[in-house]
């Protein structure tokens, strides 16, 4: 009772998010994460000393990075990984701080300049462009807890995806071209495992997180002004 009292907010989203999840309401959201996934491919690859030429997304929830060096185990590791803690990050942040607009204009800013510099067919650039904008406006013109339930909604959508996307991409069809295929090729062992390996840490991260970042209660008041 105490768990529901203190984290309804929580569990409504992920209810909502879980009866429309295969529903076209839901399919931008996914699309984001696919974002995601795609930029953290791209961040690793620059952080390991390599370069992006193409980032794209597709409306069937497809995308790929086009990249020039960097280290392979980590920027192969790092699209499911990378945007599940993007995803639990930006959750944390909408719990435990009051920084919800500032994070939301960063990610807004950071969507954008990634769209100017590796985005290049017309999908991937409205999406992107119109995503990063409709961040920036929600962070100028809307109230603290609306920026806090962007942030939750996202993050939580992430959360939901990535082991499920690990699952079917690397387990139930482990003979498709995935993250797990192409790390399994270069570095060995089957898909599977690597796929299994990624399902177990995405579900231990996902753990930690309810286990230690909800705290006692997660609910939020849309009591302040409009522009507080």
């Amino acid at each position: 009772m105490q768990l529901l009292k203190g984290h309804w907010q929580l569990i409504a989203i992920t209810c909502v998010l879980f009866l429309l999840w295969n529903t076209p309401v839901v399919i931008p959201l996914k699309i984001l994460v696919v974002f995601l996934h795609e930029l953290a491919h791209a961040i690793a690859t620059v952080v390991t000393g390599g370069s992006v030429v193409d980032l794209s997304v597709s409306p069937q929830q497809g995308g790929h990075v086009i990249s020039r060096g960097g280290n392979r185990f980590i920027t192969l590791s790092a699209g499911y990984l990378g945007s599940l803690a993007i995803g639990i990050a930006l959750l944390l942040i909408a719990l435990r701080t009051k920084a919800d607009r500032a994070v939301l204009a960063v990610f807004g800013c950071l969507t954008l300049l990634v769209t100017a510099l590796y985005v290049r067919d017309l999908f991937a650039l409205f999406f992107c462009a119109a995503t990063g904008l409709a961040m920036l406006a929600i962070a100028r013109f809307l109230s603290r807890p609306i920026n806090d339930m962007v942030l939750r909604v996202i993050g939580l959508s992430s959360i939901i995806y990535v082991p499920y996307d690990i699952f079917d991409d690397t387990i139930r069809r482990s003979g498709a071209r995935s993250d797990a295929y192409m790390l399994a090729e270069e570095f060995g062992g089957p898909t599977i495992f690597w796929g299994g390996l990624w399902l177990a840490l995405s579900l231990a991260a996902i753990f930690c997180c309810v286990r230690y970042g909800l705290g006692e209660s997660s609910n939020i008041s849309f009591r302040e002004k409009a522009r507080s």
